[in-house]
């Protein structure tokens, strides 16, 4: 009986020895866990611009990447994974995740205007110059420069770059539709902007779609929209003929499990930890980030 006894008490304590200290979730120093490396999809303008901007454009991902082909997918692996790592814009980054500094710089909107913080792109609007022979179009292109989107840019968390904006002068007699598509990260604040828009001139309407970055390059390109949605530098050739408005700017935010004791990360490192020719400088754990 005593043996007995001995044994399972014996089993119970290896069994909670290793209930303690197994998988990368369990409890011990983030120093030896594995960071959860996580991307949006190809195709996103946020993707594109983050990877081109720490140098890894073009490149492919590394094996063991978490994707997600959304905003709320990429919080929501955050939020529930202590050891993942992400980027998003700053504008939709909840309170329930955790910023980190990039080179000891905060991601704010006054260090994204400033140039201080590194990891930021313009979000644009692509068109053909000859669209903006329809009132319509070039109205809207005018009220995107206005005092009135700036004001709502500004309220939406993301960066105007406009400071001397006048007030939108509203024509009472225009009238017509215009139709958007492209960036899914610029979107949200797009229908912001027309909601005021169409409060201002009743007798229009946009309709606004997403598909992407790639999508409002081609749509634009091709005539199947006025307007197409870029989150990106412009690339002229992706849409040669069109150009581009700057509606705004925004800062991409790597973010973290808000328990994660980790408050600051280097370019260096952030570029070791999605690079799949890395090698010996990959950043695989969290204690890799000391080196």
């Amino acid at each position: 009986m005593k043996k007995t006894l001995a044994l399972i008490t014996l089993m119970l304590i290896v069994t909670l020895m290793l209930g303690a200290c197994g998988g990368d979730g369990g409890s011990g120093s983030i120093e030896e866990k594995n960071i959860s490396v996580t991307t949006r999809e190809d195709g996103s303008g946020t993707k594109s611009a983050f990877m081109e901007i720490i140098g890894l454009k073009g490149k492919e991902d590394i094996a063991s990447v978490i994707m997600q082909n959304s905003t709320a997918g990429i919080l929501t692996e955050v939020k529930g994974n202590p050891n993942a790592i992400a980027y998003e814009s700053l504008g939709y980054v909840t309170g329930d995740v955790k910023m980190l500094k990039v080179d000891g710089v905060e991601a704010t909107i006054e260090n994204i205007k400033n140039g201080s913080y590194k990891i930021s792109r313009p979000l644009s609007v692509v068109f053909k110059e000859s669209t903006l022979t329809a009132d319509v179009n070039r109205a809207f292109l005018d009220f995107l420069q206005s005092s009135d989107a700036q004001r709502i840019i500004s309220e939406e968390g993301y960066v105007s770059i406009i400071d001397n904006a006048t007030t939108y002068s509203v024509d009472g007699s225009l009238s017509g539709t215009i139709n958007i598509s492209g960036s899914t990260s610029l979107k949200p604040l797009m229908d912001e902007l027309v909601k005021e828009f169409g409060s201002l001139q009743a007798n229009v309407t946009v309709n606004v779609g997403g598909g992407g970055s790639g999508q409002g390059y081609s749509d634009a390109n091709d005539g199947v929209t006025e307007i197409g949605m870029i989150s990106e530098e412009f690339n002229s050739e992706k849409a040669p003929d069109c150009t581009f408005l700057t509606v705004c700017k925004d800062g991409i935010a790597v973010i973290v499990h808000k328990d994660n004791p980790v408050d600051s990360i280097s370019m260096e490192s952030l570029k070791n930890i999605y690079d799949v020719d890395a090698d010996a400088d990959a950043v695989t754990k969290w204690g890799d980030l000391r080196r």
